[in-house]
Formats: C-alpha cells, structure tokens, sequence
C-alpha cells in the first residue's frame, strides 16, 4: 500500500518526465526541419539512446517519458500538413508559418499535435508546458504568441476540455 506522500512523489517525476519529453520533442522536431531529414524514428532513437539523461554542453537533460516523446515527435510529422493548417488559420494575417522561427514552429507543431490527438492530457497542461518551453527559447514577444495560437487551437478543438 502505498502512501499518500508517495503517490505524490510519483506524480512529480511523471510530471517531470513528462515535461523534458516535451523539451526533448520540441528539439528533436527542429533538428529534424533544419536538417532536411523526413524519418522521425531516426531521430527518436537518437534521442533515447544518447541524450535522454546526458549531460549536454553542461545542461543535464533528465530522464524523459520516451513514448510521449516517440509520439510527439512521430505524430507531428506524420500530421504535419494539417497541424500546419490549422496553425495557420490561427495566425494573424501577414504571419505565415513559413515566416515564423523554426524553434516557435516546433513548439506550435508539438503544442497543436498534443492538443488535437492526446486527449489524455488536459488542454490547460498542454498550453503551460508549452508556454514554458516557449518562454525558454525566447525572451521577446514569441512566448505571448505561441501561448495565443495554443489557446486559439485549444478552444477551437478542445473547448468543451476547458
């Protein structure tokens, strides 16, 4: 039987694994765009075997939750031209995705991909992580954005979650 403190300390490293998952999906989506390359599962398998808890450049990358992260990564790409439509229509006009940073465009991707197909994971979980990875990457008017865009896409597909 376990105790209450303990059910607690595990929904904290689920959390966390959780959450560097999502770090981790964010990276591996723009490596696969800035590379060129079109098999996620390479990447994935990179990922898992030599980064998941190594230190990189000084910065230890804790221990993910590796099939949110095979997911994440996976389904984005498999899903991208509709992730990309539906990120579209939630820009402001003269905001094409195209134009958008590559590392923002990874995070909307990942962020819009978790809202449209892990129904396991409430909305609101899903715009904070992002936000947050957002607001690790930037420092300008970029975190606002891609919390706006994720809040647009979670009404729009998850309203009834909210």
């Amino acid at each position: 039987m376990t105790t209450s403190a303990e059910s607690e300390q595990r929904q904290r490293v689920g959390g966390r694994r959780r959450s560097v998952a999502r770090l981790a999906a964010v990276q591996a989506l723009y490596q696969l765009e800035a590379n060129g390359e079109s098999d996620p599962r390479s990447v994935v398998g990179e990922f898992v075997r030599h980064r998941f808890g190594q230190e990189i450049e000084g910065d230890r990358l804790g221990e993910a939750d590796p099939e949110l992260f095979a997911d994440i990564v996976c389904g984005v790409t498999d899903d991208r031209e509709r992730l990309d439509a539906e990120i579209s229509a939630a820009l402001t006009e003269g905001w094409p995705l195209p134009r958008i940073d590559s590392v923002l465009r990874a995070i909307l991707r990942a962020g819009a991909y978790e809202l449209m197909h892990r129904r396991d994971v409430p909305p609101r979980v899903s715009l904070s992580e992002y936000t947050a990875i957002a607001y690790a990457f930037f420092t300008g008017k970029e975190p606002g954005l891609a919390n706006g865009v994720l809040n647009h896409l979670a009404h729009t597909l998850r309203n009834g979650d909210l």
